[in-house]
């Protein structure tokens, strides 16, 4: 009696490889072994990079707060600290956006937080 290989399922196995590795190029995206190589460094990279992306975009907020901050004559962690010690609840992102798109009214937090602390 001849071997059974169950071939539907790993021709449905190889080709959901290869097609997780279209876009690659050369031998990366054609032959199965490679494929399955590049296409699990690839998914290695994804889940690294879901963690760096907050990462990221923290360490931007912050940039921009304090470019916001210095141009208001204050320096960041005075500033952070000003609005813990006031109970303002805003998270970096939401003071990132109010410094970058309305900066009249980031300003006027920044003079508020300076009145009461002098």
């Amino acid at each position: 009696m001849p071997r059974a290989t169950n071939a539907p399922a790993s021709r449905k196995r190889r080709k959901k490889v290869l097609k997780r590795a279209k876009g690659y190029r050369q031998g990366r995206s054609k032959l199965y072994k490679r494929a399955k190589e590049f296409s699990e460094k690839g998914l290695d990279y994804a889940f690294r990079d879901r963690k760096r992306r907050k990462r990221d975009f923290r360490r931007l907020w912050i940039k921009r707060i304090s470019a916001a901050c210095k141009l208001n004559g204050i320096s960041y962690s005075k500033f952070m600290n000003g609005l813990k010690k006031h109970n303002i609840q805003l998270n970096r992102k939401a003071l990132a956006e109010m410094a970058y798109s309305s900066p009249e009214a980031f300003s006027q937090l920044v003079n508020k937080i300076k009145e009461e602390g002098e």
